[in-house]
């Protein structure tokens, strides 16, 4: 049924009693009306001129509903949408297309896929290609890529299947769900490639770490404009290329195009908070404030990131979303307020207001406090915290992992064999620590307490002279790291063994002399090898470059870029 307000309406059009054929001098008006309607969002005046159409009697006069339809979805009007796609005594492709789209634009990607079997079974109608694109966003936008696939062999089996723009959204979704060989196979199918493709598979390349493949497409794309500038970026700094994606950035500003959508200003925010290079994030902020996308929740949340370290400005910007632009953050805002206040070492404040927040803290707002107590060594609080994350029903491994540490890493051996043996009930299985190093024609991978390498002497000799060294600076090895029940000195033995260490002992080895040393891990870098590698580049005189799960580290001269914040 139609909604209240246009029922009131629907008395005059028995009094009217007029037919199409005799008011068909309306339509090209209303139809010219609701389309811009469309063009600007104006979701009041689409409902009038519905009013006005009923009452008219032309609301069954074809195209008018389907471009009310249609209207009604992209001004995000969804229930309005749906009682009038349910009212419509016949529907067409361009119907379902419409209330298809309107589910995908409302960010309700299986409500469409849910209600699009109906077109079989009620409509009798097969989808055209119009219906293939809007099936295979939605599962894009799901990650489904089994239904994807069968998107896709019913569509090779239509009578579209040369359709470019189906094409198209199946590169999109063969991207987003992964799959970048395949969506390159497809991509190259397509005979006219619009902006909308090379974006697609551009993005595909950069979210999956194809470097080289993303930079060697983006140079061969014909027009190059914000969008596919916002795929490479966002894709490199999504797949850890952070400093990649600030240079690309630049580049982007050189050749001045205008920045019309702020996810890009998003996506280099936040590499600028993974990669602690304040500098530059603080000339991004300007750029928002300038852009005038300050207010934007998702900038704002980077832009929290980003202030780490810089507390004062943190509780300025959570203020001022909630006082000045009355945002009303949501449990992630408040989380990522509460990451920067305890990975800063204001744990207190972190407790507070963890115990205080609108919000029912959930797994990550406990576990963000519980990594800075292990991180600041208040072991008090890290258990108390611990205790209270153990009673949760909890999901995520890292969760589990964490827990065990910090119970191993205070000593209660009895804590850490339930939280492993709830581990195991799980299947959780903890990630094994790895680090590799890229020294150009060659690289190796390292494992933690690897111990059967060819050049095993050579390096454990190295990291020998470096820790004496050390030590007579006052070194002093943090075998809190160790988490296993054993000697003193048998922690200390252990710390040797981290693969970060191994993989540094070994660019210095093998790398050419005065040459940067780039090493990834896996894992987010440990306290002991952290200060072990500020310590490494001070002794020789070598900048050590660390990428690890949560952040770039960058050694020169004895400090790291991240502030010993990370």
């Amino acid at each position: 049924m139609l909604p209240s307000n246009f029922l009131r309406l629907l008395d005059s059009q028995s009094k009217l009693n007029l037919g199409c054929q005799d008011l068909s001098s309306l339509i090209p008006s209303y139809l010219h009306r609701l389309k811009l309607c469309t063009k600007h969002q104006a979701s009041l005046n689409a409902r009038k001129i519905h009013a006005q159409i009923v009452k008219s009697g032309l609301n069954q006069c074809q195209p008018l509903p389907n471009t009310l339809l249609d209207a009604y979805g992209k001004c995000n009007l969804l229930q309005d949408a749906h009682y009038l796609f349910e009212e419509m005594p016949q529907r067409d492709h361009v119907s379902w297309a419409s209330i298809l789209t309107a589910y995908n634009q409302a960010k309700l990607p299986n409500k469409t896929l849910s209600i699009f079997h109906y077109m079989f079974t009620t409509d009798r109608l097969q989808p055209d290609h119009f219906v293939y694109a809007t099936l295979l966003k939605a599962c894009a936008s799901l990650c489904a890529l089994r239904l994807g696939k069968q998107v896709h062999a019913r569509f090779v089996l239509s009578p579209f299947v040369d359709d470019d723009v189906v094409k198209s959204s199946l590169v999109d979704m063969y991207a987003k769900c992964g799959l970048p060989s395949i969506a390159r196979s497809v991509f190259d199918s397509i005979l006219v490639k619009t902006s909308v493709s090379w974006t697609a598979m551009l993005s595909g390349y950069a979210r999956s770490g194809l470097k080289d493949e993303a930079m060697e497409l983006f140079l061969r794309t014909p027009v190059r404009n914000l969008y596919s500038w916002t795929a490479l970026i966002s894709g490199l700094v999504q797949s850890g290329y952070c400093i990649d994606g600030c240079y690309m950035f630049i580049e982007m500003r050189r050749e001045g195009v205008d920045i019309v959508d702020p996810l890009v200003l998003s996506s280099v925010v936040g590499a600028c908070a993974n990669l602690a290079v304040l500098g530059l994030g603080k000339q991004i902020h300007g750029l928002v404030i300038g852009s005038g996308y300050e207010s934007c929740l998702f900038i704002s949340n980077a832009l929290v990131d980003i202030h780490a370290g810089l507390v004062s400005k943190g509780r300025k910007l959570f203020k001022a979303m909630i006082e000045d632009y009355r945002i009303s953050p949501s449990l992630q805002l408040f989380t990522c307020f509460l990451d920067l206040l305890s990975r800063s070492g204001h744990l207190n404040e972190a407790e507070d207001l963890i115990k205080t927040m609108p919000h029912k803290p959930d797994e990550p707002s406990w576990a963000a406090l519980l990594s800075a107590c292990k991180h600041h060594g208040n072991t008090e609080m890290g258990l108390r915290i611990a205790d209270r994350l153990l009673s949760l029903n909890m999901h995520e491994p890292s969760t589990y992992v964490l827990l065990s540490n910090v119970y191993a890493g205070a000593g209660k051996w009895e804590q850490m064999s339930r939280v492993r043996k709830l581990m195991a009930d799980m299947e959780v299985k903890r990630k094994p620590g790895y680090s590799s190093i890229d020294l150009g024609k060659e690289s190796q991978v390292f494992h933690a307490g690897e111990t059967c390498h060819p050049m095993k002497d050579e390096i454990f000799g190295l990291l020998k002279e470096l820790d004496a060294e050390m030590r007579k600076r006052g070194y002093i090895p943090d075998t809190s790291y160790v988490l296993h029940d054993m000697e003193e000195q048998e922690k200390e033995r252990e710390l040797f063994w981290h693969s970060e260490r191994w993989a540094v002992a070994y660019g210095l080895l093998k790398a050419v002399p005065g040459t940067v040393i780039r090493i990834v891990k896996n894992l987010r870098i440990c306290g002991d090898c952290h200060t072990f590698l500020k310590l490494t580049s001070s002794i020789v005189h070598r900048e050590i470059i660390v990428r690890d799960a949560t952040r770039y580290h960058h050694f020169k001269d004895g400090r790291c870029s991240c502030n010993d914040f990370w």
